[in-house]
């Protein structure tokens, strides 16, 4: 497969009355056509603040990407004028967004919505946009999709929303959708509904995907490749089964060990929290982020940044920034 996204040195700060937030510190990797890519991590790891670097969505002030490249199909998405970046946004590169209600316009009816991507990117007249924005959302499974193009946001149940925010993204078919966290507002039914959804949507499609969570689970279902990030950081990269399997960061491993797991031993699989709490990203250490939390931790750790480095030469390489082998090295206690 070929590259479809290159992500070099990223850097994104925040300029606050209390100090400068390290948001996202020097995130690199590349995405290929067709592949699925994982981020997980705690709140305030750097993976949605990364992927509105992406799209040219920080809000300056306070915000500012201070460094990097995104090289998109062979152009820097951070070096795009505004104008140039609203014609890629939505036609090449799209974005779900956690929260439908605040994303969708409430005084704009739905079909007004989806129709204005279509004129814009594809220079539609208003007949065929809103024939093809009735597909969109016969598609996604909204019933009587030519009817409920009249209604507004606040008409549709929180499920529904979603599904409209999944036609507005797929509408001009870009190469690349970033889904941040968009099942996260819903219950656990409506969520199964969604990543189904959108997996049938990605293979009809043939899109890259970038899926943004805090959930394990769903992306061992979902994705190719699982990105970890702490502190603004990726700490371990890989693919999806082999992570999974062979954890070789701290905190990788103590993510899958706080996941209920159906395929082990009730009373051998006890569920691990991870002690303590995630970085404040104004402060961050000289050493690993996770060093104060992590029950491996040498010296070393503390004053001196693992680098991301190749762990095993796999079918996607696998990766990770530890000091430590967590398959040799024991625990501490106390």
């Amino acid at each position: 497969m070929a590259v479809l996204m290159e992500v070099k040195n990223l850097v994104t700060r925040f300029y606050t009355q209390e100090g400068i937030v390290y948001a996202v510190n020097d995130v690199s990797y590349n995405l290929q056509e067709g592949e699925t890519l994982g981020i997980v991590g705690e709140s305030g790891s750097g993976k949605s603040v990364h992927a509105l670097s992406i799209m040219g969505l920080i809000p300056s002030p306070p915000g500012k990407v201070e460094g990097g490249e995104v090289i998109f199909r062979g152009r820097d998405l951070l070096k795009l004028k505004s104008e140039e970046m609203r014609l890629v946004r939505g036609a090449e590169v799209a974005m779900i967004f956690q929260d439908p209600m605040t994303s969708l316009n409430p005084v704009l009816t739905v079909g007004t919505q989806i129709t204005e991507a279509l004129k814009l990117h594809l220079g539609m007249s208003s007949s065929a946009a809103n024939a093809r924005a009735a597909e969109l959302l016969d598609m996604v499974g909204i019933p009587d999709a030519s009817k409920r193009l009249d209604n507004y946001p606040h008409q549709f149940s929180g499920g529904m929303r979603q599904r409209v925010m999944i036609a507005m993204a797929l509408s001009c078919n870009p190469k690349l959708l970033i889904a941040d966290e968009p099942t996260t507002a819903l219950d656990v039914t409506i969520q199964a509904q969604i990543i189904e959804l959108v997996k049938r949507l990605r293979d009809e499609l043939r899109m890259a995907m970038i899926w943004i969570t805090h959930d394990l689970g769903v992306v061992a279902g979902l994705a190719d490749t699982i990105q970890v990030m702490y502190g603004g950081r990726i700490v371990e990269r890989g693919p999806v089964k082999e992570v999974f399997s062979d954890p070789r960061h701290p905190y990788t491993l103590g993510l899958l060990k706080s996941l209920p797991r159906l395929d082990q031993n009730r009373k051998s699989s006890k569920l691990i929290q991870i002690e303590g709490a995630p970085p404040d990203m104004r402060y961050l250490p000289q050493g690993c982020s996770f060093a104060v939390r992590c029950p491996y931790k040498k010296d070393k750790c503390e004053v001196e940044r693992p680098p991301l480095e190749t762990i095993r030469e796999a079918e996607g390489q696998h990766l990770g920034a530890c000091w430590v082998d967590v398959r040799e090295g024991e625990p501490q206690r106390g």
